[in-house]
């Protein structure tokens, strides 16, 4: 292990499986809720997939408001200006329901009711952040985690880069899984949340703060994807996988909570900032490259290799570090094309010309850069983000 000290947190209750949905009236109950801020986004919405949270909440008798103006992958002006809507009616309860944006916004807005700082104070001082009120998270999709994490990733502008708010406070009280929220989810949003979650894992086992606590969800997380992600993305009625892999989801957000990504993510945030990457695309793009890159490094194979050996449930016989470690990349690689993740950054408007600007803003993440096992120089960001441009 990495660390000899190491910390563990997680929400107060967590519901899965069939109907998992109908536990809300007693959550509300349990919480003495009476008047409740819904958070979703207008795609859920026309989905007819809030229907679901909203049907709950009117068996559980308590006022509620929607809030669903949310912007994909939105600044931090954008996401102050939600909440400057929320504040000063009276909610003692949020109930969020949609993927990493709602999520992230629902948890700034738990600790942002009070009108001692907003979002831009908390980008300068996390530490600001105080709870204020309890929050339910439903994910739409099976990979971001944000429903476990005490992390809200905002946009910006100014500096054409993503960063993360930190603070414990600013973790979901409860949290609902249920797979009846993804089944219809469109394929291309599946893969590259999927993909996200597959990240998560990998990168927090392979991290410098990989410890005990991050390791047992980390490998867990990441050997259901391995064997889930496929079939849940391609078989619209496969319940069973998506179910498998909004737990896995869930695993990959505690082991952030635990431990911490690494050079992917950290490498993905200027993508997500300037250019509008997806979140989970921008990640699922750089994966491999910089699992390559990582490769380099011996303890990192050791790492590869473990988790090779967990995940892998076939009949191909490998006998050395080396062996299972390229393996285990060749395969993730195999799922990230067969799953039809776009591979040029050109695509998203990303030019020669702009290189330089995106290895300078992809070293400034060294919160995430210092828990990578291998250091990344100007040059090796530079080579990552080449494997990208075609």
């Amino acid at each position: 292990m990495s660390l000899d000290k190491y910390s563990l947190k997680l929400p107060k209750a967590v519901y899965s499986g069939k109907e998992a949905m109908d536990n809300i009236p007693e959550i509300l109950k349990s919480a003495g809720s009476k008047k409740v801020a819904a958070f979703t986004d207008k795609g859920i919405r026309k989905l007819g997939l809030f229907d679901l949270v909203e049907d709950q909440l009117k068996k559980a008798d308590v006022e509620y408001d929607i809030y669903d103006d949310f912007p994909p992958e939105p600044s931090y002006q954008a996401v102050q200006g939600v909440i400057d809507r929320f504040k000063g009616h009276g909610y003692d309860f949020i109930v969020a329901c949609g993927g990493g944006s709602v999520m992230d916004t629902a948890k700034l807005a738990s600790v942002l009711v009070t009108d001692e700082y907003g979002v831009k104070e908390l980008l300068d001082d996390p530490k600001r952040a105080k709870k204020c009120l309890e929050t339910l998270a439903i994910p739409t999709t099976a990979g971001t985690g944000a429903e476990c994490t005490p992390n809200a990733i905002v946009g910006v502008p100014e500096k054409e880069v993503k960063i993360g708010i930190v603070n414990d406070n600013m973790m979901s009280d409860y949290v609902i899984l249920d797979a009846r929220l993804i089944e219809n989810l469109p394929r291309s949003i599946a893969a590259s949340t999927g993909v996200d979650a597959m990240c998560h894992c990998i990168e927090c086992y392979t991290s410098n703060k990989a410890n005990a606590f991050s390791d047992t969800f980390a490998l867990r997380g990441f050997e259901i994807i391995m064997n889930n992600i496929v079939k849940a993305c391609d078989d619209k009625d496969a319940l069973a996988e998506k179910n498998n892999m909004q737990i896995a989801a869930f695993y990959g957000g505690v082991a952030i909570t635990a431990s911490g990504t690494t050079a992917v993510h950290a490498l993905s945030y200027p993508l997500g900032g300037k250019y509008h990457v997806a979140h989970g695309t921008s990640n699922a793009m750089l994966l491999i490259p910089v699992m390559r890159f990582n490769a380099g490094d011996e303890e990192f194979r050791k790492r590869m290799a473990a988790a090779w050996d967990f995940a892998y449930h076939g009949d191909k016989k490998l006998s050395t570090v080396d062996e299972k470690a390229n393996a285990l990349i060749d395969w993730m690689d195999e799922i990230v094309k067969h799953l039809d993740i776009p591979t040029d950054l050109k695509e998203f408007g990303v030019k020669t010309e702009d290189l330089e600007g995106l290895v300078a803003s992809g070293l400034q993440q060294q919160r995430l850069l210092v828990n990578n096992m291998r250091e990344v120089t100007a040059d090796d960001a530079r080579s990552i983000y080449l494997n990208v441009m075609k």
